[in-house]
């Protein structure tokens, strides 16, 4: 395990070479048909390895904004809105669960004919990552999940669950912010408030039901690649993340950060990444 904390200048390792079918020509802000209607991409870069980046709840591609400048002078870099996400289409039905974004994932990948890739999550684009990476582990080259959560145990769940579906939704939700936004900087939480907000309360309960629902581990026991676990220092701390609960995983702390660490600390998130990218 590693701590970073401070911001510091880094430069992106020199890509490895790796057989892959040749891609599409990248296309930077582009869309294509998902299985819950179109979906936004941001294809960019060069290199014959590809990220994927895909992001939490209430995100959009722009979350990784820093990580995508940052890695396409060397790699191919792809990032995604899921579903009723960013500039994606809002779902007809509220099929909001893992599985359901594994989807949202297979879609891109497969219309950008990557046989093989390296997947970059957060938060719940971790569920969704390991969710795809379960049902298609030859493609996944390297995983590394940030701030992911573990198995909700049920009586949280119910209880959670239960108050959202109450009056008390509001109170809910902003008691929840303040938690992630913990030691968040100021610009970046009011951003990130506005993104929840954006988010309609039946699609909310819905995105947070599958999210509980959902159990990581025996999904991770299918995939025996590489795998990453990045988490900010008070979550290193809180006994629900999956680093708690996979407590032989290599695992980095970035300090002085909220729950959104690639935003709250960028250059020292892009350390990690290039150390990762880097060995695989």
């Amino acid at each position: 395990m590693q701590t970073l904390g401070k911001n510091k200048s880094t430069s992106t390792p020199k890509k490895q070479e790796r057989n892959v079918r040749k891609t599409k020509t990248t296309k930077p802000d582009h869309q294509l048909q998902g299985p819950a209607g179109t979906l936004h991409i941001d294809d960019g870069g060069k290199g014959e390895i590809a990220i994927v980046f895909v992001h939490s709840f209430g995100g959009s591609t722009e979350h990784w904004r820093k990580q995508l400048d940052h890695v396409r002078a060397n790699y191919r870099a792809i990032a995604l809105d899921f579903r009723g996400h960013g500039q994606s289409e809002r779902p007809r039905e509220l099929k909001y669960t893992p599985e359901d974004l594994a989807q949202d994932i297979a879609a891109v990948v497969d219309d950008l004919q990557l046989d093989h890739f390296i997947l970059v999550a957060h938060s719940m684009g971790g569920h969704a990552a390991v969710a795809y990476a379960s049902q298609h582990p030859e493609r996944v080259s390297a995983l590394l999940l940030s701030g992911t959560p573990g198995k909700t145990p049920a009586e949280i769940s119910k209880q959670v669950t239960a108050a959202l579906e109450s009056p008390a939704y509001q109170k809910v939700m902003d008691d929840y912010m303040h938690q992630l936004l913990t030691e968040s900087r100021p610009e970046i939480a009011e951003v990130l408030i506005k993104d929840f907000q954006a988010i309609p309360k039946d699609e909310t309960i819905s995105i947070i039901k599958g999210l509980f629902e959902f159990d990581p581990l025996p999904k991770i026991d299918k995939y025996k690649g590489p795998l990453l676990l990045v988490v900010s220092g008070a979550e290193s701390k809180q006994p629900g993340t999956l680093q708690s609960q996979l407590p032989n995983a290599d695992f980095k702390v970035i300090d002085h950060a909220g729950h959104w660490t690639q935003l709250d600390q960028p250059e020292a998130f892009n350390q990690i990444l290039d150390s990762f990218l880097a060995g695989h």
